[in-house]
């Protein structure tokens, strides 16, 4: 059952509450149903529809595994979560393409950083990795313009919304007692007896156990469960996408990567042909004034409080001051963005992209200004909490989903839980 419901002075009992209806979410709620299918589960998303955040506004990329660091919860699970989830998508008809991308350094500096972004994907098992010359580059992508680069023919694109409402309507063919929930905001949580009762804007829901996977509100829904020992505070950067015109479509055949600057958490402006039809540029990253804020002059007081009041938050921007004002640069200059675009495809004109969507990361910051790289999963008093989940999360999510049914299975002693009705 997904449905956007109100049901005032009705308190249904769930065996397990999943808080967040993007693709980590559904992916966990998937696993565990499909582990226990006697359980009564409950997915509840704030908004009317699912995945209308980081899973909904990433660039709709199957990350293959390359930039991770060898032994890291995002390497072990994005190599091994691709396959999986490009088979899920197969098997339920769920648009998607592995096209493979290219690598490319645009100047002979960056080449030691390309090899070396080689040696990581040979560590980490990407399959069918190799360094490729100029003109290897030219046959992959005629437009495009390099000294070096890499072929990576494991990389794809896919509909992740898609893919996180077939999950949804996955999970009550399981059990026809658990149900998927929209325009349910979690506001708080209290206690009966051995029942916790969480409350959304219109209803109340009693369980046993709830796992939080509320990406740019994690840090908020732990601090609502009194977690003492967070460590980090989630800061929003927007990223902004351009679209390539009719005009300029022809010059980019799938996907077209730059090195990675070692320095700083993003892996740069990039070009990605959309499994719907298109080829988008960007994203830039920009710090923002709103969690969930995709214009540039978004703003919201307490996203803005929370963020400017953090230590670790201006420890970053400071770090990355030239950086950081690149970017805005760039957010506010079509002309700038053009120019940093032209490093891979040096013939693109002015007319030939368009401004398109924006989207906003989750950043986990500790108070050093120092990013929360990998994943980070935590069980707290009968709870799961899905604090880190950047990308390539989106990619791994069934595997995460796993990782988070087994985490369940050992603390909430699920295979000896049993459905109550109340």
């Amino acid at each position: 059952m997904i449905a956007s419901q109100s049901m005032q002075n009705q308190q249904e009992h769930f065996d397990l509450i999943v808080v967040g209806g993007g693709i980590i979410g559904l992916a966990s709620a998937f696993k565990i149903q499909k582990r226990y299918p006697s359980l009564r589960i409950l997915v509840l998303e704030k908004e009317n529809e699912l995945a209308p955040h980081q899973t909904g506004r990433n660039s709709g990329v199957i990350h293959s595994g390359l930039y991770y660091k060898p032994g890291s919860y995002k390497a072990k699970t994005c190599v091994g979560g691709s396959k999986e989830l490009i088979a899920f998508a197969r098997e339920n008809k769920i648009a998607h393409e592995v096209c493979g991308k290219i690598v490319v350094a645009t100047n002979e500096t960056e080449i030691p950083y390309l090899q070396s972004l080689f040696q990581r994907g040979i560590e980490n098992k990407v399959e069918g990795i190799e360094l490729i010359d100029p003109g290897q580059i030219r046959e992959i992508e005629p437009f495009c313009a390099g000294v070096a680069g890499m072929w990576v023919p494991a990389t794809g694109i896919i509909d992740f919304p898609g893919v996180t409402r077939k999950l949804a309507e996955m999970i009550p063919l399981i059990n026809p007692q658990s149900k998927v929930l929209t325009g349910q905001k979690v506001k708080g949580e209290s206690r009966e007896g051995g029942r916790r009762i969480v409350h959304t804007t219109s209803n109340s829901f009693s369980t046993r156990y709830i796992v939080f996977c509320a990406g740019l509100h994690a840090d908020r829904m732990a601090k609502m469960e009194n977690h003492s020992k967070l460590g980090m505070r989630i800061v929003g950067f927007r990223g902004d996408y351009y679209e390539l015109t009719e005009k300029g479509l022809h010059k980019v055949r799938n996907l077209i990567y730059p090195v990675p600057n070692p320095a700083f958490p993003f892996l740069g402006v990039h070009f990605t042909r959309m499994v719907h039809g298109g080829v988008e540029c960007g994203p830039n990253a920009v710090f923002t004034f709103k969690r969930e804020g995709y214009g540039k002059l978004s703003f919201n007081f307490r996203d803005s409080w929370d963020a400017l009041t953090y230590k670790g938050t201006w420890k970053l921007l400071f770090k990355n001051k030239k950086f950081g004002w690149d970017e805005y640069r760039r957010a506010f200059s079509k002309k700038q963005f053009l120019k940093q675009v032209r490093k891979l495809i040096p013939s693109l004109k002015m007319d030939e992209m368009e401004p398109g969507r924006s989207g906003v990361r989750a950043m986990a910051l500790d108070p050093d200004g120092q990013m929360i790289d990998d994943f980070k999963i935590e069980y707290m008093e009968q709870s799961i909490h899905v604090l880190n989940a950047p990308s390539p999360a989106a990619t791994s999510s069934l595997a995460i989903g796993e990782e988070v049914c087994s985490m369940a299975a050992k603390h909430f002693q699920l295979s000896e839980a049993v459905s109550e009705a109340v």
